[in-house]
């Protein structure tokens, strides 16, 4: 399997996890628990007439401020009712309010939300303007003003309650709707026929509930703080049993009687509290996590270390004397279906002074296999090697801030797509400067001077105000020039680089080609380049490994392999890359002829 065939198999497993989003929140333990504790808090209040004891508004005199007993479980309160029962009860008022606020607000703000995001005009600004409106009124004056109007009226005071939500779920449902509005498959859609009802419903819905779910989780709690709220204000009909109206009584007695406060808070409290662990866990599962390797039957894990292979490749120097030397590398990703090998036993070596490239097919795993070098792979991956030397050292079985402590000294690092390397928050200088201090040990002055140094040898003519702008305001090339200085700046043994002209244009390409030549050259270092183009490799390199699938196909000598592949995958990468158009060498002898003969005419 190539690392193609990975990709699509974690955007699967990306798909099915996001569909299976309550299987996944059932196996975590900040979802099956509080999940369990409010299902028992629900079914005690559907329950009610059952489980209590007595009729919540039953009145025992003698029961008055009674201590917890056998008739009494809880006690009573200050006019002899059964604190259990009112508890019991209280707990159906209280989600009964909440559910009444999630309707009201899911109703009106997730439709709003959507609409407004996905049509967009006049509506958009004027369902806009009435969010930012009812977030600026004060929420509690218009209750009080509701609760007189409507004469306490429950269901009514709730129902405002949502509307006050509303805001949340309008701004979440419209900037989700936003995010997807803009992706090609929904103009894809569009054209393809199908109508805006369809749409939403089928594409623009299922990126906007995920944070939907984990709004009302939090919204429901929220619900029940205001409520007990306006309860504990003595908003509200006396006879419905609720927490809000045992806490304002429990208040009162506090000094005297502690208990009758303690319970209904409890109760509050944990309801709340299990709503937002759920609202948190909800909120880390909806995000895309990586897929964990899945597990054999047994239990046994997939994760022991992949079966050795026969090596593929072959070394030209000495452990000793190169800078970089790999044996037997194997690299292996976890996906939701166990681990899968995708560099198999890749053995090389690059000397000092020495130019080698990788080429291959996208998914050929040259690109892994220079990860593993650098240790950057990602959480998914693991590789193994019977040896790894880095400048005649063997870090086959260094620690991972071993490996780190190479970075930036013994290995310098150039990588593809420069704009997105670099930092937007900060300036160009700021990103080179930083480490070459951290790692460098340098004062502030010096790596300042160091940095510009290195820009003016990249070839950028105005190194000071490069290091002034921040990397929106250059372009590609010089942003691509920018990391080659980064890279170079401490001076490594080893310049790794990974596909550094995929991002530029032709003209582009070519200079910072032949910027990576001069600086191997000039400052004697091997330099490994990982390209996906033949004409990169007949530019630059002097040797050349071939991959394909995870394996070394073929590797050899520049001219060699160019006048006599041996492998007919190799001649079909060179027919593809390379045309009729004469090469640098055939344009310097050109060049070089006509200077002659404009010399000889003159």
């Amino acid at each position: 399997m190539t690392t193609t065939d990975i990709r699509v198999a974690f955007d699967r497993a990306a798909q099915k996890r996001r569909s299976g989003l309550f299987r996944r929140f059932l196996r975590h333990p900040g979802g099956y628990i509080p999940l369990a504790i409010f299902l028992l808090i629900l079914l005690v209040g559907v329950l009610a007439p059952l489980l209590a004891p007595m009729d919540p508004n039953f009145v025992d005199l003698s029961a008055a401020k009674a201590s917890p007993g056998p008739e009494h479980l809880l006690g009573g309160d200050s006019t002899g009712r059964d604190i259990l029962s009112r508890l019991i009860y209280g707990t159906r008022t209280t989600l009964w309010g909440a559910l009444i606020t999630i309707v009201t607000a899911l109703a009106i703000g997730v439709p709003a939300g959507v609409a407004a995001g996905y049509f967009g005009g006049t509506f958009d600004r004027v369902a806009t303007w009435i969010s930012d409106a009812l977030q600026s009124i004060p929420g509690m004056i218009i209750l009080l003003v509701v609760a007189a109007g409507s004469r306490n009226n429950f269901e009514v005071l709730m129902a405002t309650v949502g509307v006050f939500m509303v805001p949340g779920y309008f701004r979440i449902s419209r900037s989700q709707t936003l995010a997807v509005r803009g992706e090609p498959y929904i103009d894809a859609a569009r054209v393809s026929g199908l109508s805006d009802a369809r749409i939403i419903f089928r594409h623009v819905i299922k990126a906007v509930y995920p944070p939907v779910i984990i709004q009302t989780a939090l919204t429901a709690g929220i619900a029940m703080g205001m409520q007990a709220g306006l309860q504990f204000l003595g908003i509200g009909d006396s006879n419905v049993p609720s927490w809000g109206a045992m806490m304002l009584e429990g208040f009162r007695l506090m000094l005297t009687y502690p208990l009758m406060l303690l319970w209904p808070s409890a109760a509050l409290g944990l309801t709340i509290a299990v709503l937002a662990i759920m609202g948190s866990t909800l909120a880390e599962l909806v995000q895309v996590r990586t897929p964990r390797a899945a597990r054999r039957r047994n239990g046994a894990s997939t994760a022991a270390p992949m079966p050795t292979v026969a090596a593929t490749g072959t070394t030209q120097h000495e452990a000793a004397a190169a800078a970089l030397r790999v044996e037997n590398l194997r690299v292996v990703h976890a996906t939701p279906a166990g681990e899968t090998e995708v560099v198999h036993g890749v053995t090389l070596d690059v000397a000092p002074g020495e130019v080698v490239g990788i080429v291959g097919e996208s998914g050929s795993g040259k690109s892994q296999t220079v990860f593993s070098v650098l240790d950057l792979l990602p959480s998914t991956g693991r590789a193994f090697a019977d040896a790894i030397w880095v400048g005649g050292t063997d870090v086959t079985r260094a620690t991972p801030k071993q490996r780190q402590a190479l970075l930036g000294r013994a290995i310098g690092y150039v990588p593809q797509e420069p704009m997105s390397n670099l930092d937007p928050s900060y300036t160009i200088g700021h990103q080179l400067i930083e480490p070459l201090r951290r790692t460098h040990g340098l004062s502030r002055t010096a790596a300042r001077e160091r940095a510009r140094a290195m820009l003016v040898r990249v070839g950028l003519t105005d190194p000071d105000r490069v290091m002034r702008s921040y990397p929106h305001q250059v372009s590609g090339g010089m942003a691509q020039r920018v990391l080659i200085a980064g890279a170079i700046a401490g001076r490594p043994a080893l310049l790794v680089a990974d596909e550094p002209t995929t991002a530029l244009d032709v003209t582009v390409q070519a200079e910072v080609l032949e910027l990576l030549r001069e600086l191997q050259a000039e400052y004697g270092m091997a330099l490994l380049i990982v390209t996906h183009n033949f004409g990169v490799v007949a530019d630059i390199c002097d040797r050349v490994i071939v991959m394909r699938g995870g394996d070394i196909v073929e590797s050899g000598p520049v001219d060699d392999l160019f006048a006599a592949p041996a492998e007919e995958y190799t001649r079909a990468l060179i027919s593809a890359s390379l045309d009729d158009a004469d090469g640098r060498a055939e344009l310097d002898r050109v060049a070089q002829r006509s200077v002659l003969i404009t010399e000889v005419n003159a």
